[in-house]
């Protein structure tokens, strides 16, 4: 890649300002059958998918494709043959033909994407995690708010009206009791992503200046530039980000009614186990967290329950999902489905859901059309509640050190004993120990759930991860 000479970083600068300083527009969509023109930041898999639903709804037109790698704009065509193609989302943004975006570009993008585009008039979907570091959340926020956009984030099983019946069955009917602790889970096999000896080379269809944005230029080990981003902090969340977000999502709804936005203690560790590769986010991470009335833990792990094992460890209630053990028995909930037992462990009642697909993005149109994001599944807000588990869950991981059982005993509850005795049972598997497993246990962390922010023990160490370091010109703004 070229340089970033002062010349283009002053060309890039002028852009940015130039799409700040834009004003509100005021176009509305009064009829519900008015065509919402939309762009898309990002053309690769989750991107392809959006394309297809929205591609199929009515009144929709796709009207910009937008991405870094200009081979993934081209193939994206057959969703939209007359779609204009961009390289630079800026450039997108300033197009008056494009009403809105949607943001399925890489976890380090989402919120300066979303806010570039809000300050450009656009209403915004964006994918999950809404963000990379809890402060540039709030700014999405702020973004949000100040120009009187929509922002949908994409976490689409809010969308699934089983959640509904789900909520009505814990809450309203009480039919197993109170709630008195939950297990989050996500145990899902993946592959080691290589370790190179010497750094990748970027391929030149790819403007690496532009696919990196935010994120700072370094060296790169893994095998791909594509997808396995996630499992670098540069560019990515881990898997507590890629799909924690989901799960816990499901737990803040359903459990708790979004009345938890942010846990008060956390407490977590983790590791890059028996791969050696060139990934740097855990494959395996265990988090409690205390939110001052119904316990939590989530358990994770990538790796199979054994080395000669295709599938992942055993565990109690669904790979993905979660569990709400209740007095008068238990509710397992996963995507697209759900079950309630007795003390016993008979079967009491089944939910079906469809998972939310489809009805999410149709969910977001109407509120374009309508211009009222109270009607949004998964408003900004929502979204931004939901990632600062994960972002959270993270921070307890990084800013752990050398794990021992003494440090796990701190914490005396049942959910979180059993899930540090069955990840010792996983590295037993590799004829590993908790404590030569090369594992991190982090310190228990205070959270002021209104700033947001770290207080008391360790909060220094901690609050350094709730903002990142951001690359010129691609800054999110401390006003918005």
């Amino acid at each position: 890649m070229k340089p970033i000479t002062r010349r283009s970083f002053v060309k890039a600068a002028a852009a940015t300002t130039a799409i700040a300083t834009l004003s509100k527009p005021t176009k509305g969509f009064s009829l519900s059958n008015d065509e919402i023109r939309l762009g898309f930041v990002g053309c690769g898999g989750r991107a392809n998918e959006h394309l297809g639903v929205f591609s199929k709804l009515d009144g929709v037109k796709i009207a910009g494709l937008c991405d870094p790698d200009t081979r993934k704009v081209d193939s994206s065509k057959k969703f939209g043959p007359d779609a204009k193609g961009f390289k630079d989302l800026r450039a997108m943004f300033d197009d008056k033909e494009i009403d809105a975006v949607v943001i399925a570009a890489c976890n380090h993008w989402h919120c300066l994407a979303a806010i570039w585009a809000m300050q450009a008039g656009k209403d915004v979907y964006v994918e999950k995690p809404l963000s990379h570091s809890q402060w540039e959340g709030q700014q999405t926020i702020a973004a949000a708010r100040k120009y009187n956009r929509i922002c949908q984030v994409g976490t689409q099983q809010r969308s699934d009206p089983m959640q509904a019946e789900i909520k009505k069955f814990l809450h309203e009917d009480k039919a197993i009791g109170s709630i008195l602790s939950a297990r989050v889970n996500r145990y899902g096999v993946r592959d080691s992503i290589g370790l190179r000896s010497t750094p990748l080379s970027i391929d030149s269809n790819v403007d690496y200046n532009l696919w990196l944005g935010p994120a700072q230029e370094k060296p790169l080990f893994r095998n791909n530039l594509h997808y396995d981003w996630h499992w670098d902090w540069n560019t990515g969340s881990g898997e507590m980000g890629n799909w924690g977000v989901h799960v816990l999502d499901d737990l803040r709804n359903n459990v708790f009614l979004d009345k938890v936005s942010l846990p008060k203690r956390i407490f977590g560790g983790g590791g890059r186990v028996v791969w050696k590769d060139g990934g740097e986010t855990p494959n395996v991470h265990f988090v409690y967290f205390d939110t001052g009335s119904i316990p939590v833990v989530i358990g994770l792990t990538n790796l199979p329950a054994s080395p000669d094992s295709n599938k992942s460890p055993k565990c109690p209630g669904p790979g993905s999902g979660y569990i709400a053990y209740c007095e008068g028995g238990r509710f397992e909930g996963q995507r697209g489905s759900g079950a309630a037992y007795d003390k016993d462990g008979k079967l009491i009642k089944k939910f079906s859901g469809n998972s939310g697909g489809t009805l999410h993005q149709k969910n977001f149109l109407e509120a374009v059309r309508k211009r009222d994001r109270s009607i949004l599944n998964t408003d900004v807000q929502v979204g931004h509640d939901s990632t600062g588990w994960c972002n959270l869950a993270n921070i307890a991981y990084r800013t752990g050190n050398a794990f021992s059982m003494d440090a796990a005993a701190k914490v005396d509850v049942k959910e979180w004993t059993s899930l540090v005795d069955e990840m010792k049972q996983l590295m037993g598997a590799y004829s590993l120990t908790m404590e030569n497993a090369d594992l991190k246990i982090g310190p228990m962390l205070t959270i002021d759930q209104k700033t947001e922010k770290f207080v008391g023990s360790d909060s220094e160490q901690a609050n350094k991860f709730l903002r990142r370091e951001y690359r010129a010109p691609f800054i999110v703004p401390d006003v918005v």
